[in-house]
């Protein structure tokens, strides 16, 4: 049986953050061709994390204090069914636990990761862990000056989650009692200074894994030792093409499931506050080696300003794009080396941040 496809986009709403985005639109989707056919008012919902298995979209709202869950409708339309404080504020990340059981959000501002037990009907209910980081902030003047948690990423065991550290230059390796939803810090890994990881993404088979740092646009390969939670970096590789004299950033990256390519984009602009441009922006595209090593194949255009946020599409026949500036989402067509064709505009919607794909018979 065809399964029906849906898309859900964050968006940025507030003035403050020169957001043009209404809330969370919904998209259904018909082969390569986009429908919106639902928007739900909401403030920044800039992460969304999908709990398929029960139907239900979470929300992180960017700059403020509190996320939300929303069942799923039949028409993909979203019904609030549970508030709750975040603990920390400016959640920029959430994800789920592999057992499903919990709930984790990074508190970007407040230096934290706290942790929600999920409840039967999919609500968040009081918070079960938290742990606050603590280190030696980079020497970046505004963006360093304390602890900046941007993601939560479960290795694929699933006994251990990272979390990258944009102010402290720092990928901390922690812990998740699958039982209590206590959370504990195992290991400090300390990047270059300066760096600022922002998101990590493990090799689908290697001991190995990837950190797209956005102060200094590149990427550090780091493996993995089974007898310590700490990490050895391996390689750096710049993101940013070098005749591309722009200020920049990197923002997000993406990993075939075959362990052939990995993705990373490149905002230009020296901040979220920036216009960025006055050229579209680029995703680097690079080959994987047996080792997990990385070799640059392209940089491909991202069809828009500010690749905020990218994913491969629920076949992994083509990388999604939303470029926040330009208020567009774009589709990539991968070859079967990984390489990325001429970006197709598919849908437009105010202040793009995030996507997820959703599924229903």
């Amino acid at each position: 049986m065809a399964r029906e496809r849906f898309a859900y986009v964050g968006t940025r709403t507030t003035r403050e953050r020169d957001g043009q985005g209404q809330g969370i639109a919904c998209f259904r989707l018909d082969g390569e061709a986009w429908e919106q056919v639902a928007i739900t008012p909401a403030v920044n919902p800039g992460f969304l994390a999908l709990d398929a298995r029960r139907r239900v979209l979470h929300v992180a709202h960017g700059d403020q204090d509190y996320l939300t869950s929303y069942r799923i409708g039949e028409a993909g339309n979203l019904h609030e069914i549970g508030r709750r404080q975040s603990e920390g504020t400016n959640p920029a990340h959430l994800a789920l636990d592999p057992t499903g059981r919990f709930l984790l959000a990074a508190n970007h501002t407040s230096g934290s990761v706290t942790a929600f037990p999920i409840e039967a009907d999919g609500s968040l209910g009081t918070l079960s862990g938290k742990v606050q980081f603590t280190g030696e902030p980079g020497p970046h003047r505004s963006d360093q000056k304390g602890s900046k948690p941007h993601q939560v990423a479960f290795a694929p065991e699933g006994d251990v989650f990272l979390v990258p550290d944009k102010g402290l230059d720092t990928v901390f390796t922690c812990a998740l009692d699958p039982r209590s939803g206590q959370l504990d810090i195992l290991a400090a890994t300390r990047l270059r200074e300066g760096s600022g990881p922002r998101h990590v993404a493990f090799h689908p088979g290697l001991p190995v894994l990837y950190s797209v740092n956005e102060l200094d646009n590149t990427v550090t390969v780091l493996r993995r030792r089974a007898a310590s939670p700490e990490l050895l970096p391996l390689q750096i590789v710049p993101t940013m093409p070098d005749r591309d004299v722009r200020d920049s950033r990197s923002a997000e990256m993406a990993v075939s499931p075959d362990g052939r390519t990995l993705y990373a984009s490149n905002r230009s602009g020296a901040g979220d506050r920036t216009p960025g441009g006055p050229g579209e922006d680029t995703i680097a595209v690079y080959r994987m080696g047996d080792d997990g090593l990385l070799t640059l194949l392209q940089h491909a255009s991202s069809g828009g300003i500010r690749p905020r946020f990218i994913t491969l599409g629920p076949d992994d026949e083509a990388l999604y794009v939303a470029n926040e500036r330009t208020g567009s989402i774009a589709a990539l067509a991968r070859s079967p080396e990984g390489a990325l064709g001429a970006p197709r505009r598919i849908a437009q919607v105010g202040s793009p941040v995030c996507i997820v794909f959703f599924e229903r018979p």
